[in-house]
């Protein structure tokens, strides 16, 4: 079953999250994940929305998102989003 990695940023350093942007698609390209969307406007319909960017990534499964988000790889350059920007990260199964 698919799986899809939801991330929320609020950008609040631009320089240390530009570190995380260096790196994170040569991090990314070593796993089975697929970006399907990158958004910093997106059209809110209901409610408000106080982010900076919203994405989207879908992953085949849970062990293949495992196999990146717990990688050293990924875990040596998370630091750089979470010190640039508040993230709330969703991880929810397809349908």
């Amino acid at each position: 079953m698919s799986v899809y990695f939801i991330v929320q940023a609020k950008i609040l350093d631009e320089a240390e999250y530009g570190k995380y942007l260096e790196v994170i698609d040569d991090v990314f390209s070593k796993y089975n994940g697929e970006y399907l969307a990158v958004e910093d406007h997106p059209c809110i319909l209901e409610g408000s929305w106080d982010y900076s960017r919203i994405v989207v990534i879908r992953f085949d499964n849970r062990a293949d998102f495992d196999a990146w988000y717990y990688s050293d790889d990924y875990q040596g350059i998370i630091k750089h989003r979470l010190d640039g920007a508040d993230c709330d990260t969703l991880l929810i199964n397809g349908i």
